[in-house]
């Protein structure tokens, strides 16, 4: 079959039933990625004769005679597609993994098509950028500068990855360059449980492992008898050790049972068929409300203490119940009481890159993994106590990761591909289908949250207490962290005498819930910042000026269920700044215009949120900073970039430091062998700690540097500073290969995540409200973020922007549906993620702060933005209608029969 691709004609024979996309990437196309294999997100898109074409669906054996473009052919990063170059001026990307199948697509687009992107672009999914600035990419916006002279800090730079992203040339966990992919890779398929809770009685595999191709099967009879969670932190204890990486019994449907290892994946898929299992059926509970009742099932009653989980008969993985204060009386003195509960729905992260993992033994017969994770270091540490090795017997690396929203904090494919390398002793690869990320990989924790709050007559609370109920899923990883989490800064943020918490995350059935952008508080701040709102409006006050009168302010103790008298501290305080940013905006005028006709109604609504800067007990990063003899710098450093942006801040964290520029700065990132070690990318922590790291790094460089100037410059000569060719003298400039005759120049700095300071986030909407239908369409959305000194004016409004856009999702649309444990919405065009014409434009403003703990006064921002989204949406719906929503997300028709049921 003759055809071309990017203009060099070919001729190679699809096999039966093969799409476009594989066939293509089979013949080294890495810019053609699989996002879901359903044609629902575009990352795969190519131009096919002209014509944007989703290749995963489009049939391989079609090919013949046709012209394909993919987004490597459009342009390279020394020469870029006017499209390529917008969308890099625009900073049209985060992650990235969408952008090479985005930039095709539009670069095909007429000028009526631009006109029209909700039509148009509708086809190509962005999870990472809440889409604004990809439509500034194709307006011809520019938001960003390359920085070539000056200092870097404070500045709009482009990421230093970006001709590489647009040109799809960089490189993710399954994308290898030619001779690098290793020979004689196999590929797993994995047999998953049919039932929700069953014990295996016999499984037979030798059919399947006398299938063509198959190289092992393996099954709990190869699995290390070793407990471990898949959640990851500092502290390995702080996770319950409660899973294995294969199982007798399984406890939800889709966990693992088998898994084929085979030369195709094709032959791996074949093989599942032939495996025999028996189940004794066990009786199982979705609802965490029974699970923890008398008489329920027990998912984990096989633990014992060792295993850290609260409470194993009644299937409770983690319990708080404290406070100060004695609340009855306090509520009863109170002149305006509220209770509620608001429950939130299961939420998937749905970041394009799917979790992967490919492994092999090096020459020296150490394990080595290459992965799709936020914290290789800590997925190193977790296979060495799983497979009994020693930590210098592996080594974790992460590419560019496409997209992670704290799903990749977890290690879901590298212990598979451990055991079936160590098995083989051969390469192998695991990758999870877009239907895996649904129905095995952990989602957003359900919670159900009870509130009750009192003020007085002049509106001050005197009262807050919170009743949690979080379904962890079938396993504990991540619920603890989660459910304490989750009820501290929801709480901390209020000053009130009274305060009372009771919070549970308990076993069930379903699938496992995770790590997930603002891990826990978003879920617990929709219920108190709703709660908070129906106290002002009880009370008559403007829930602007009742939340000024109750926030915290420095000088207060942070208190959630107990006095904090630990690390957390003021670093810097912009909280009121927001509150007031945030209320002028939404009397500014702006937004749109609302519409015609008595049907609509009009409201405005606001919340707000607080969030610690750093995780608590211990987050670490380590790095080192080497001198070049032509002027450039290379830094080691151990935290992975998924589109939070931290490449492009350490980069001007160095230059601005060592008086340089960003082009001489290279980054080596994200492995265990490179040096630097960091607990993780997780927390909002690669700016705070990795980047405070870097900066004490630089600051010991520097000084090294000048004080060897001083040496060889001899007597009388004055030494100025660094540049970007060597150092300033009175006798000229002192040139960096001179320097570097006395020796190497290199320095360290290491950052241990302690003291923390504080991020706030206040978020308004001004919104319509259709009472015929339900729809709600935001007028305004804005939000003022307390940031300290915002390093990457055009990077960080992307992050907020980013969050909102994923916080709107899962306010009005998102929601994994389960019926007796099944996921029956395993697809992206049932579950709903926004597209670009579902996302509003969010006005983002910054509050002006300076945190004296943060690296050039700047503080994390990347969970934080997701937080106050659900419950300012959710205040606006009720002023504008009279409408209380008490759940997510709030679609139409929900919005409708609560209009209903009020009428």
């Amino acid at each position: 079959m003759k055809y071309s691709v990017d203009g060099v004609p070919r001729d190679d024979q699809p096999r039966p039933g093969q799409c476009l996309r594989t066939f293509l990437r089979e013949h080294g196309a890495n810019s053609v990625k699989k996002g879901c294999d359903a044609g629902d997100c575009g990352a795969c898109s190519v131009l096919v004769d002209g014509h944007p074409t989703h290749s995963c669906i489009f049939p391989a054996h079609r090919l013949g005679g046709r012209d394909v473009v993919t987004a490597a052919g459009l342009g390279t990063p020394e020469k870029l597609h006017p499209i390529q170059q917008a969308f890099v001026d625009a900073g049209g990307f985060q992650c990235g993994f969408c952008t090479a199948g985005m930039v095709v697509t539009a670069s095909a687009l007429s000028v009526e098509q631009k006109s029209d992107l909700a039509c148009s672009m509708k086809g190509n999914l962005c999870r990472c950028t809440g889409y604004r600035s990809i439509r500034d990419a194709l307006a011809g916006t520019s938001n960003t500068e390359t920085a070539k002279t000056g200092g870097a800090q404070g500045r709009s730079i482009a990421a230093p990855a970006s001709a590489r992203i647009v040109t799809g040339t960089e490189q993710y966990t399954m994308d290898f360059s030619p001779g690098e992919k290793p020979i004689g890779l196999l590929h797993v398929a994995v047999l998953g449980s049919p039932h929700a809770h069953a014990h295996i009685t016999r499984i037979d595999t030798a059919a399947a492992e006398a299938a063509p191709g198959v190289a092992a099967v393996l099954t709990f009879q190869d699995s290390p008898d070793v407990l471990f969670s898949t959640a990851r932190h500092e502290d390995r204890n702080d996770d319950p050790d409660d899973t294995r990486v294969f199982d007798r019994t399984v406890r939800f449907r889709g966990q693992r049972v088998a898994a084929v290892i085979a030369e195709t994946p094709t032959q791996a898929e074949r093989a599942l068929s032939l495996i025999e299992v028996d189940y004794e059926v066990l009786d199982a509970v979705f609802e965490p409300d029974l699970a923890r009742s008398p008489g329920a099932p027990l998912l984990h009653g096989d633990k014992d203490e060792s295993s850290r989980i609260a409470e194993v008969p009644r299937n409770v993985v983690a319990a708080l119940h404290d406070g100060v204060g004695d609340l009855d009386r306090a509520l009863a003195d109170a002149t305006a009481v509220v209770e509620g509960t608001w429950k939130t729905a299961r939420v998937q992260h749905v970041a394009l890159e799917t979790h992967g993992a490919v492994g092999w033994l090096d020459e020296d017969g150490r394990l080595v993994i290459r992965s799709s994770t936020q914290v290789p270091f800590l997925v190193r540490d977790e296979l060495a106590h799983i497979f009994d090795l020693d930590r210098s017997r592996i080594r974790v690396f992460a590419k560019r990761v496409g997209g992670g929203f704290g799903g990749k904090q977890e290690l879901l494919t590298e212990d598979l591909v451990a055991l079936a390398v160590l098995r083989t002793g051969r390469p192998v690869a695991y990758e999870f289908s877009r239907s895996d990320q649904f129905t095995i990989a952990p989602s957003r924790h359900p919670m159900r949250v009870s509130v009750r709050a009192g003020a007085d007559a002049d509106g001050t609370l005197t009262a807050l207490a919170i009743d949690v109920l979080s379904d962890a899923g079938a396993y504990g990883n991540h619920s603890i962290g989660v459910m304490f989490h989750g009820c501290a800064e929801s709480m901390a943020v209020y000053r009130a005498a009274t305060k009372r918490v009771d919070a549970e995350a308990v076993y069930t059935n379903n699938v496992p819930s995770g790590a997930f952008r603002g891990y826990g508080l978003g879920q617990i701040i929709f219920a108190v910042e709703s709660a908070m709102d129906q106290l002002a409006d009880r009370l008559g006050m403007d829930p602007f000026e009742f939340r000024r009168r109750n926030v915290v302010v420095p000088g207060d103790d942070f208190v959630d269920w107990h006095v904090e008298d630990g690390d957390l501290e003021f670093g810097s305080y912009g909280l009121d700044q927001c509150i007031d940013l945030v209320d002028s905006a939404l009397s500014s005028g702006r937004g749109e215009a609302a519409p015609a006709g008595s049907r609509w109604q009009i409201g405005r609504g606001m919340a707000i949120a607080m969030i610690a800067t750093i995780p608590p007990r211990g987050h670490f990063s380590g790095t080192t900073v080497a001198l070049e003899a032509d002027g450039r710098y290379v830094v080691n450093i151990g935290t992975a970039e998924f589109g939070n942006g931290t490449t492009t801040i350490h980069q001007q964290i160095a230059a601005t430091e060592l008086r340089t520029t960003v082009d001489r700065i290279t980054i080596v990132q994200s492995d265990t062998d490179a040096g630097g070690y960091d607990t993780g990318a997780f927390g909002s922590t690669g700016t705070v700690v990795a980047g405070k790291a870097l900066l004490i790094a630089c600051e010991r460089l520097r000084e090294r540097i000048l004080t060897r100037a001083v040496r060889l410059s001899g007597r009388g000569a004055q030494i100025d500073d660094l540049s970007p060719d060597g150092v300033e003298t009175s006798h000229g400039c002192l040139d960096f290969a001179t320097l570097l005759e006395g020796g190497p120049l290199a320095a360290d700095g290491r950052h241990d995540g302690t003291p923390r300071s504080v991020s706030f986030n206040v978020h308004g909407f001004r919104v319509a409200v259709d009472t015929d239908t339900g729809r709600v369409k935001i007028l305004q959305s804005v939000q003022a973020a307390d940031a300290g000194t915002v390093m990457n004016p055009a990077q960080l409004r992307g992050q907020v922007e980013g969050g909102v856009g994923q916080a709107l999702g899962a306010a009005l649309s998102e929601e994994i549906v389960i019926e007796e444990g099944r996921v029956i919405n395993p697809q992206l065009r049932n579950y709903h993620v926004p597209q670009i014409g579902d996302l509003p434009i969010t006005e983002v403003l910054f509050a002006d702060t300076y945190d004296k703990l943060g690296p050039f006064g700047a503080k994390s921002m990347s969970e934080a933005p997701f937080n106050p989204v659900a419950p300012a949406l959710a205040n606006a719906i009720a002023n504008a209608c009279g409408v209380r929503m008490y759940s997510t997300p709030m679609t139409p028709d929900r919005v409708w029969s609560e209009l209903q049921a009020r009428a």
